[in-house]
């Protein structure tokens, strides 16, 4: 559990981490290996649990060197093993959300778990309500934007997941950045 002390507003208890997988915690399908230490060091001390909603099925074929999500038809390998094997050794669980129906199912497992005893991060429309619902909400800009509605819906912004989650394991931050 992380508690997060928010200066005349009251302590959260956060037990779970909800992280959007393309365009927050990976660039072009790509994670950086300082993000999988970070949420390893999380892990420990909340469930985590992260968001794939790619527009084909995780049992179609691709092609890696290809632009995110390409078929790659018969020389291509499942997008389910390409997400498994960038996130081999990260401690989470992975849940893989059809499209179009990736927005309600991210918010009914915060509604689940609490969602004052969430952090939800994210940058896209789809993210959006569970960031505002989140007891911290956490819009990423990163390399590939960031919807207004994601970022109008946050509580804090950040340029990269490498800072948001360091905000999460560093007391200090939390303090200076949620004080009234």
């Amino acid at each position: 559990m992380i508690s997060i002390e928010r200066p005349g507003q009251g302590n959260l208890e956060i037990e779970f981490v909800l992280l959007d997988f393309d365009g927050t915690l990976a660039n072009d399908r790509r994670v950086h290996p300082k993000a999988k230490d970070k949420i390893n060091l999380l892990s420990k001390r909340t469930k985590i649990y992260i968001f794939v909603n790619p527009p084909i099925s995780p049992f179609d074929k691709i092609d890696p060197s290809a632009p995110p999500f390409n078929k790659g038809g018969k020389g291509g390998i499942l997008l389910k093993e390409l997400i498994e094997e960038r996130l081999r050794k990260v401690k989470a669980e992975i849940v893989y959300l059809p499209e179009g129906d990736s927005s309600r199912r991210k918010l009914d497992l915060l509604r689940q778990l609490g969602p004052t005893r969430c952090v939800a991060i994210g940058n896209g429309v789809d993210d959006a309500a569970m960031i505002h619902e989140a007891g911290i909400g956490i819009c990423i800009i990163s390399k590939e934007g960031s919807s207004a509605e994601a970022m109008k819906n946050a509580d804090l912004v950040f340029a990269d997941i490498l800072d948001a989650l360091d905000f999460l394991l560093k007391p200090l931050r939390q303090k200076t950045t949620l004080s009234k």
